[in-house]
């Protein structure tokens, strides 16, 4: 059981880290260095043996392995990664890495991504060393630079670069799962992640003749990339239930007394009231516009525009993704993959997944536990190159109120002290037997 010092320690350690600002801007603009020292400066204490590894100089990462007591066991892989989105200082009720704790809450960017799951893993590793406890089987610990950009300096790299750091590795435990989700009818329930959707990053370039505002042009570039960017923002995508979102959908329909009418997605949505939340973003592919960029002079018709595309899909779903942007595009506009990075999928009957289970409903047993699919993508898409399956579980019971899913990338980034103290126990609990 993780110590009441453990339970002191991981609020401690959030807001510590909160305070190293690690803002990733993209393009290379992080330095996560400082966060690496001090995760590492923790586990060294702790009588663990850290790794520091960079493929650019600043972006860190920090590799470590607790050996288990049963050397036939696959080894398994725990990530959190050290940088966080930025943050509009001007914009928050407390500075954004002031890491303050007012009234038992802590605030700052990385409060819930994920600097708190970074804190409960240094946590009860500390805790464990106390106790001279060891895990049942090799823990891989990673923290992860770039994870908000490319994770090019980060998973990435170390997938492709250091494979030998993870030999072993079988499965993986990373962020945003296991909280708590209030529906607003009493429920308390704990989704798993359990797979993610594809990352499809589009650019967009429509072609033209160049010109002078005043005059006909039949061949206008903007124009042509404003009707292309139209057709995909008001496309509808149909559903595509994966084997995660059939299983999330028929627990939870369970939980109503609601007939899991599969073939009537959208209206079984319906009945689930504030937990179709849950769901809704994951059964279908998505494509978002999201940025534009044309043209230097309002009374001139540039020869180019240019457009940006959040896309995302499921699982098995790229090829209907790549057909319908053919289509939606269009003759006139060529598009391309700015980035782009697998869908995942995680099976639901593997040990693994029933002891998270038995974790949380240990700490909270009137907690309804079910599986979902991420609807964007954590490093557990680079960490699949190696054939390590990963799921969603940074263990969190939050108050009724509580938006968790508002406070990632948010303004007022925030999590009950209570919150990581749960955390750090279910955490403390699953570890020692997985």
């Amino acid at each position: 059981m993780a110590d009441a010092q453990a339970r002191d320690e991981v609020v401690r350690f959030t807001s510590d880290l909160i305070r190293i600002d690690t803002t990733n801007r993209g393009g290379g603009d992080c330095r996560e260095r400082p966060a690496a020292e001090y995760t590492a400066a923790l586990l060294a204490d702790a009588g663990v043996e850290p790794t520091l590894l960079e493929r650019t100089p600043g972006r860190t990462n920090v590799v470590a392995r607790i050996e288990g007591t049963d050397p036939s066991a696959d080894a398994l892989l725990v990530h959190g990664h050290l940088d966080v989105v930025p943050a509009e200082a001007a914009d928050w009720s407390v500075h954004p890495f002031s890491g303050e704790v007012r009234d038992d809450v802590v605030w700052g960017r990385g409060a819930v991504d994920m600097k708190n799951m970074d804190a409960m893993i240094l946590a009860v590793v500390r805790a464990w060393a106390r106790q001279g406890v060891r895990p049942r089987r090799d823990l891989v610990l990673a923290f992860t630079a770039d994870e908000e950009a490319s994770a090019e300096d980060g998973s990435g790299f170390l997938a492709d670069r250091h494979a030998g750091l993870f030999e072993g590795c079988t499965e993986a435990i990373g962020e945003s799962g296991a909280f708590t989700f209030h529906d607003g009818a009493g429920h308390e329930i704990y989704p798993i992640a359990a797979g993610e959707r594809g990352t499809g990053w589009l650019k967009l370039t429509a072609r033209g003749r160049a010109g002078h505002g005043s005059k006909v042009n039949r061949d206008n570039a903007v124009t042509r990339l404003a009707a292309a960017v139209t057709r995909i923002g008001t496309h509808e995508w149909p559903p595509r239930l994966t084997p995660t979102v059939r299983a999330a959908l028929t627990e939870l329909a369970a939980l109503y007394g609601i007939e899991p009418d599969l073939d009537n997605v959208d209206g079984l949505l319906k009945k689930l009231g504030p937990a179709a939340s849950l769901v809704e973003a994951t059964v279908r592919n998505s494509a978002n516009p999201t940025m534009l960029n044309a043209g230097y002079k309002i009374n001139v018709i540039p020869g180019e525009a240019v457009a940006y595309v959040d896309g995302r899909y499921l699982p098995g779903g790229e090829d209907e993704f790549t057909t319908t942007l053919d289509r939606l595009t269009g003759p006139d506009v060529d598009w391309e993959f700015e980035h782009r990075e697998v869908a995942l999928q995680a099976p639901l009957d593997t040990p693994l997944y029933a002891r998270m289970r038995a974790a949380v409903e240990e700490f909270a047993p009137e907690g309804h536990v079910v599986p979902y699919c991420m609807s964007g993508g954590t490093d557990a898409k680079q960490f699949s190159r190696l054939g390590i399956t990963g799921y969603g579980f940074a263990p969190l019971r939050l108050p009724v109120g509580f938006d968790h899913q508002a406070m990632f990338h948010g303004v007022d980034e925030r999590v009950p002290a209570q919150a990581l103290r749960f955390g750090v126990r279910v955490l403390d609990r699953f570890l020692r037997t997985a």
